[in-house]
């Protein structure tokens, strides 16, 4: 697995999200924990939802928030 492969995944249901979420993607990042964030619908796209989940061990993440 890559270094700097994402260790923490953050997931939010809209863009709208992102204004509270960005001070966990700072604080990931200050911490220098890899993360990604994405925006997946769990009511709109609950499928893709399922997926990024079932694949997140595979992928190397630890936590998703």
């Amino acid at each position: 697995m890559d270094a700097t492969a994402p260790a923490v995944g953050i997931v939010m249901g809209s863009q709208s999200d992102w204004r509270t979420m960005q001070h966990t993607v700072q604080t990931l990042e200050q911490l220098g924990i890899a993360c990604e964030a994405r925006i997946i619908s769990a009511h709109r796209t609950p499928d893709r939802l399922g997926a990024y989940c079932r694949e997140a061990g595979d992928r190397g993440l630890k936590v998703i928030i």
